[in-house]
């Protein structure tokens, strides 16, 4: 599904090398994990993947079943099937959660949605996140806890569904509780034609998924690949 050829990146604003000939290959059905030390490239991949443009690609390819993506906006991207769930979710003043969702779905699929059939599921994901229906109705992320952001980000995952999902340390700051919903979200999620890579400095989010791959990122490339137990 994604396939990472050699990948050099700098940063636009000063010119730093950050990933320095990265390789990466994630199928259909698996679950890769990228960990490592702060500074080390884990999210400028996701970014990089993403087409952030304050990272800039100076060698090597990016291939989304077996198409080379390199020259692709992000809306393109997001288009084909790819999901990125944010290290900091961004607050959107003005656009309410019901509007960002039903915006971005048709958007996703070119479709007009059904709008009674999309509340009805949009409720029952929200029931089983712990989400409380009023946020619906709430400017997207403007007040919510960092926990209630995370959610947010699953609610989303699972409404798009798309075909590949980069979560960047969705885990980050959260507690306990807020962990295993997101973890729950993730389940939710995953089945045997889309494929999850997620990055985190913790553990806990990992408990009872499934791993396939974990890969150790340092200073610009991958240096170990092994099973869950690494």
């Amino acid at each position: 599904m994604l396939q990472i050829k050699n990948l050099h990146t700098i940063a636009v604003d000063d010119g730093s090398a950050i990933l320095k000939g990265l390789d990466l290959n994630i199928k259909k059905g698996e679950v890769h994990v990228i960990m490592g030390p702060n500074g080390s490239g884990k999210s400028t991949l996701a970014n990089t993947i993403f087409a952030n443009p304050r990272y800039e690609i100076t060698e090597g390819e990016i291939l989304f079943e077996g198409a080379n993506i390199n020259d692709l906006d992000t809306t393109k991207r997001a288009r084909l099937g790819m999901f990125l769930s944010f290290q900091t979710p961004v607050e959107l003043p003005g656009v309410s959660v019901a509007n960002f969702l039903k915006t971005a779905k048709t958007n996703m699929t070119g479709e007009k949605i059904n709008l009674y059939n999309f509340a009805k599921e949009t409720n029952e994901l929200m029931k089983k996140l712990h989400i409380s229906p009023d946020a619906l109705e709430r400017d997207l992320n403007v007040g919510f806890s960092g926990g209630e952001k995370k959610k947010m980000e699953m609610l989303q995952l699972l409404t798009l569904n798309p075909k590949l999902a980069i979560l960047d340390e969705t885990d980050s700051g959260l507690d306990v509780d807020a962990i295993k919903i997101v973890r729950d979200g993730i389940k939710m999620y995953k089945n045997d034609d889309n494929a999850v890579l997620i990055i985190t400095h913790s553990t806990k989010i990992l408990e009872g998924l499934d791993i396939d791959y974990v890969h150790v990122l340092v200073n610009g490339k991958i240096v170990k690949t092994g099973d869950s137990s690494l």
